[in-house]
């Protein structure tokens, strides 16, 4: 994993020295590199540009959602992708352009599903039966002269290899209609039958953190061969073929991820490969990056504090956050990298276990972990934190989420503001008690 430094031999994000990060801003605190983030969702357009096909790169807001990281991808004339009425809110106030906008979820509400066709979403992306039935309900009441794009995930049947809990084109499966046991073909008969809903394409997703193509090329077949006998027996031509997202990325020296270009050149070689009989013109192809596109961008800066050490056991390194802006590890046992940030490159003396703050014995941010000597006030940065850490965090302990920083061309930025002790209170109410 590269590592930047300044002439002082410090840690560098964004061209800003990680230790005056820290010591403006205070920690934990976690720094976007902006030009990383850039250069990723460039990365992927340029990709599918060498192939000579038509694509959307769409960033997938779960993996950090905030009005700053919406502008950015705008600014690089990406889509997005939302998954709950906060993340769409989120999308419109940072003024994104809603055609731009898919909306996913399996369990919408009927107040979410008004709410993203008031705003003029540009696709929805159509789960399940339950919301179909909510869908037509309501553009029938509602919205009765209003036709609305939409796509339908489908469960491929396909097992990427990752962990259980990253996988999501299975059979066994929450998300989407099942292709095997007819409730995709079952849903599209609903879809075509009514004149408000504009099917453009097929969606699916085959799971998270994905290290090899043999997955998204068994899935562009899997969505090629429903596309072609759809064709045949509705005359439906899938304009748009959604792939998801889930492309692997360097958490750790073990990890060997794929280029933008590798699994771009597999996904496009596939779908010439399997289109070539088709008499209906090549579909244009959307993935949705999320954890590729800002993970490695970011580095969580923490303030190291006690030191205990269990003679011929182990050592523990305690920081100033943990579980409650980290949950990976503790969740699925997600490794992580960290380096001293006053001396990144220097060379390792002890093997510690970084443990956070928090009331359980499970907060290990990170279990083997070699460093060259430290202190306390030392400032840790721990790598390719940028995905899942900050949108999944929690006020475990009544304890605020860190801030947030944009870092761009040696300066900084807060994009997010730290949570203060009166803003974990401010939804709070007094019992009172009857007859008192």
């Amino acid at each position: 994993m590269k590592i930047n430094v300044n002439e002082q031999g410090h840690l560098t994000i964004g061209g800003c020295d990680a230790l005056e990060l820290a010591q403006n801003y205070e920690t934990p605190l976690v720094v976007y590199d902006v030009a990383q983030i850039r250069q990723q969702l460039r990365s992927y357009q340029e990709a599918f540009k060498q192939q000579q096909i038509s694509a959307v790169v769409s960033y997938a807001s779960k993996a950090f959602c905030a009005k700053a990281i919406y502008q950015v991808v705008q600014q690089e004339g990406a889509h997005v992708d939302v998954v709950s009425a906060g993340e769409l809110a989120t999308a419109l106030a940072a003024g994104f352009d809603p055609q731009n906008i898919s909306y996913h979820g399996n369990n919408k509400s009927l107040a979410e599903l008004d709410f993203a066709i008031a705003q003029q979403v540009g696709v929805l992306v159509v789960d399940n039966f339950y919301e179909l039935t909510l869908l037509q309900s309501l553009l029938h009441y509602k919205y009765p002269r209003q036709t609305i794009q939409v796509m339908l995930r489908i469960t491929p049947g396909i097992s990427a290899h990752t962990h259980e809990y990253d996988q999501t084109g299975q059979i066994d499966s929450k998300f989407g209609f099942d292709v095997n046991s007819g409730q995709a073909e079952k849903a599209l008969q609903q879809v075509l039958q009514n004149p408000q809903l504009d099917l453009i394409g097929i969606h699916a997703h085959i799971g998270s953190q994905i290290m090899a193509v043999a997955g998204f090329e068994l899935l562009v077949a899997k969505l090629c061969q429903l596309a072609h006998a759809w064709q045949q027996k509705y005359h439906f031509e899938t304009k748009i073929l959604n792939l998801g997202g889930g492309f692997g990325i360097r958490y750790t020296d073990s990890d060997e991820p794929l280029t933008a270009q590798q699994f771009v050149e597999a996904i496009v070689q596939t779908l010439r490969k399997e289109w070539v009989n088709s008499d209906s013109e090549l579909p244009q192809v959307w993935i949705e990056p999320g954890r590729a596109i800002v993970g490695n961008a970011g580095v969580s800066l923490y303030t190291i504090g006690s030191k205990k050490t269990i003679p011929h056991v182990r050592t523990f390194l305690t920081v100033d956050g943990g579980m409650g802006d980290n949950i990976r590890p503790a969740l699925y046992q997600a490794q992580y990298e960290a380096v001293l940030a006053r001396a990144p490159l220097a060379a390792a003396e002890q093997t510690v276990t970084v443990a956070g703050r928090y009331c359980e014995s499970g907060d290990v941010l990170i279990s083997q972990q070699a460093l060259p000597a430290t202190q306390p006030g030392d400032i840790l940065a721990v790598l390719a934190t940028g995905a899942y850490g900050y949108s999944m965090a929690s006020n475990y302990n009544r304890i605020g989420r860190p801030a947030v920083v944009f870092a761009e061309e040696g300066q900084g930025q807060i994009v997010v503001a730290r949570e203060e002790i009166v803003d974990l209170m401010h939804l709070d109410q007094d019992y009172v008690k009857e007859n008192e």
